[in-house]
């Protein structure tokens, strides 16, 4: 089996475009995934064509070689968006190697270490406030719109939600929308209210027995981090989850409250995880599979394991990221629960063969071959981002 060639798909997305990769053999088999930040779609599209030359003409199955063949051809721009890319090129190539021989790709790592996935509800009335019309809903104007989003929404099965924070408006509206203003990444004391009472009213609707996580993004500093998450004690989160603050700036926010922290989502590669882990700088770690592939993903979650640490997936886009994601969690064994997106753009069902099977907040683990769905190429095609 020979590759003949690589192609990347940028499609149109609620928030920001999605990107795919595909890679066809002269057997017939095509291997596709999910990857990247599409904010860099023009680059990342760009960087996966250049890594294509180490590919192309070759057999595609020892995924592992052509991993580290990347890696090393790209060692003076190792990181971030080249390591995105060849998170595209390398998920595809397993995705090849399950079809080829007929098993899911944890099957070719030991799986399945379960058979369903507990998932939260993740960006829950954070997208039906910020992205409203493109979703075809009512815009939340009260909090008694949001306490029926939290009925809505515990009524279908979930009982573990993950927000942000949105300001009260008219519609209310979210952090990354500007409103706030320059702020220099402080925290105000609105927005400290604002939270509170957003978690409140998802704590009492939802019941004791609800998990609430807060995603607060790279909004704040350390000292802000430390006043939301002490005000936010008496709710008793699941977790705060936070980016980009280093690992002894978190080891002082975990010091200062009874909160659990999560963080970790912009790390690409154990190494880079290891300073949080060594320093037990998080109670839970933030791990992205489209973002850095499936051999740095599990070889980050076996040091997690190594630290006694569960790891939560990162899974924010379309349906192959979570079939993607779900194979990951079938193939390790320190999973705390992983992310999932009840609520997406509309034609999100229409880009692949195979949906996922969720009831009650928890994902089937996948038994096809490959990811185990396949991707629509004419849906990538007529979804395709035009920006």
């Amino acid at each position: 089996m020979k590759v003949t060639g690589i192609e990347t798909f940028v499609v149109k997305g609620l928030t920001r475009p999605w990107l795919f990769c595909a890679i066809h053999t002269d057997e017939g088999i095509t291997g596709y995934s999910e990857f990247g930040q599409g904010q860099m779609a023009k680059g990342m599209c760009g960087l996966v064509e250049d890594l294509s030359a180490l590919i192309i003409g070759k057999d595609p199955r020892p995924v592992e070689r052509h991993y580290i063949n990347m890696a090393r051809a790209v060692q003076s721009a190792y990181g971030g968006a080249t390591w995105q890319a060849m998170a595209g090129i390398e998920l595809a190539l397993w995705d090849i190697k399950g079809k080829a021989l007929g098993v899911p790709v944890y099957e070719l790592v030991g799986g399945p270490t379960r058979d369903h996935q507990k998932v939260y509800w993740s960006h829950f009335i954070s997208y039906q406030t910020n992205n409203y019309k493109a979703l075809g809903r009512s815009p939340v104007r009260s909090y008694d719109d949001m306490r029926a989003l939290v009925k809505e929404a515990v009524q279908s099965g979930y009982d573990s939600f993950k927000t942000n924070i949105q300001l009260p408006g008219d519609p209310f509206s979210g952090l990354s929308q500007g409103r706030e203003g320059p702020h220099d990444q402080t925290i105000t004391k609105e927005m400290i209210d604002a939270a509170y009472t957003q978690i409140s009213i998802i704590r009492e609707e939802g019941g004791d027995g609800v998990n609430i996580a807060l995603d607060v993004n790279q909004h704040f500093k350390a000292d802000a981090h430390i006043r939301l998450a002490q005000a936010l004690e008496p709710l008793k989160l699941m977790w705060m989850e936070l980016d980009n603050l280093d690992a002894e700036s978190c080891r002082m926010l975990k010091d200062a409250t009874r909160t659990p922290i999560c963080t970790g989502e912009q790390k690409l590669g154990p190494l880079n995880y290891y300073p949080l882990l060594e320093r037990r700088a998080m109670d839970v770690m933030k791990l992205d599979l489209q973002w850095q592939g499936f051999i740095p993903a599990r070889r980050a979650a076996a040091m997690a394991e190594h630290f006694e640490v569960n790891i939560a997936p990162h899974n924010y886009n379309t349906h192959m990221s979570m079939f993607q994601t779900m194979n990951l969690c079938a193939s390790v064994t320190n999973v705390k629960i992983s992310e999932s997106d009840p609520v997406q753009a509309p034609w999100r069902d229409e880009l692949v063969t195979v949906l996922p099977e969720i009831n009650n907040g928890m994902v089937t683990i996948p038994k096809g071959p490959g990811w185990g769905t396949e991707l629509k190429e004419e849906a990538l095609k007529k979804y395709a981002f035009k920006g």
